[in-house]
């Protein structure tokens, strides 16, 4: 799949497009490869975080002195994301050093508040798009006798771009993040993506089995499958932000039972009620999260804490610091409560709770170990 320009955008379509993280790894590789061959380029090969190959046409490819730059325009498919069109930039300079360094530049956001899983000060460029452009620098270096960059991403406007999402209010300010776990972005707003869980959930029921694990997104269901690994493929679904239409649709088709697998964040919305969880739609409710902590024998200092937490991710490392254990046995509860009251009463729900490596923290109800072969709540 090749990345011209920007195509126009379908609301209900569900063209699939690339993510800030993508365009920047193959920003970086192209200016690295003018670096060492010292030969202009209008398109660079990369490989996304997903392993899939895929071709970038380059907005910008020059040589000045030392550093090369090259960009790329962010092609967000059908997705309304306010980064479609925005242009990535990386520059590069080599050094004697080996490794590759990386550093957030103009319009690429300062992280100044804790509980995003970055370091404060850092620039936002999230794990694994800092680490797919490592390997993508490094694959280029390799055909040379350096083994050293400095890579510096820039995104022009891209702190007029952060003004339309929650970036400042989550401490991330001057920009926008550098995200992206696979390196494609799928529609999430779409009757398109709603139709795909449908057709996912359509195609379990169909070869008769009794249970679908019901995913958040791609870590999520990657997680998922290798822990239950005994299910058959068609059993896991990603059902997105789309709460309400996959536990729906579960009870119309008389599927006996769903598994919930989410992190913190999705599932604290669930929590609360919300069965669309998308970013623009809902937010975590800290109130919530710090009367279910009080409940749990939380001090009122840590509740004060958590009414203050910058994210639900932030809270999990509150509960860690100050001993507090349980409270995502409690979420899960409630997500459990709330998608059966929304499925009608006639699902049996599960909800499991895990961490950014996939680690069970927390299920609901208590005989959902069983599933797992036994789990530990904090």
């Amino acid at each position: 799949m090749a990345q011209g320009d920007v195509p126009a955008r379908n609301p209900k379509g569900k063209r699939t497009g690339f993510t800030t993280g993508a365009c920047s790894a193959a920003a970086a590789k192209a200016a690295t490869r003018l670096l060492v061959t010292e030969k202009m380029l209008t398109e660079i090969e990369t490989i996304l975080p997903n392993k899939l190959h895929a071709a970038f046409s380059l907005a910008r490819c020059e040589l000045i002195g030392t550093h090369a730059v090259c960009g790329v325009i962010k092609d967000a498919g059908d997705d309304p994301d306010c980064t479609h069109g925005a242009e990535l930039i990386a520059e590069v300079e080599l050094k004697e050093e080996p490794g590759v360094t990386i550093f957030g530049g103009s319009g690429v956001a300062t992280v100044t508040k804790s509980g995003l899983g970055l370091e404060v000060g850092d620039s936002a460029i999230n794990p694994i798009p800092r680490r797919n452009i490592i390997e993508m620098v490094e694959a280029e270096l390799a055909a040379s006798s350096v083994r050293g960059a400095v890579v510096t991403i820039s995104v022009p406007r891209g702190e007029e771009m952060a003004r339309e999402t929650i970036n400042a209010r989550l401490g991330l300010l001057g920009g926008i993040s550098i995200l992206g776990t696979t390196g494609i972005v799928r529609p999430y707003s779409t009757a398109a993506f709603k139709a795909s869980v449908i057709q996912a959930i359509d195609v379990a029921q169909a070869r008769g089995l009794d249970r679908v694990v019901l995913t958040t997104g791609g870590k999520s269901e990657t997680y998922s499958m290798q822990l239950m690994g005994d299910l058959p493929e068609e059993a896991f679904v990603q059902m997105g932000d789309f709460v309400g239409t996959a536990v729906k649709h579960c009870a119309r088709r008389k599927l006996p039972i769903a598994i919930i697998v989410g992190m913190i964040g999705k599932l604290s919305k669930m929590a609360d009620g919300k069965m669309q969880t998308h970013a623009a739609g809902s937010e975590v409710n800290m109130t919530l999260l710090a009367r279910l902590a009080s409940e749990i024998g939380a001090s009122s200092e840590v509740c004060e804490q958590i009414l203050a937490a910058n994210t639900a991710r932030h809270v999990l490392e509150i509960c860690k610091a100050s001993g507090v254990a349980g409270l995502t046995t409690m979420i899960c509860q409630r997500v459990v409560e709330h998608t059966q009251h929304h499925a009608g009463g006639s699902l049996i729900v599960y909800a499991f709770l895990i961490d950014f490596n996939g680690t069970p923290l927390g299920h609901y109800p208590p005989e959902a170990a069983a599933i797992l072969g036994g789990l530990r709540d904090e």
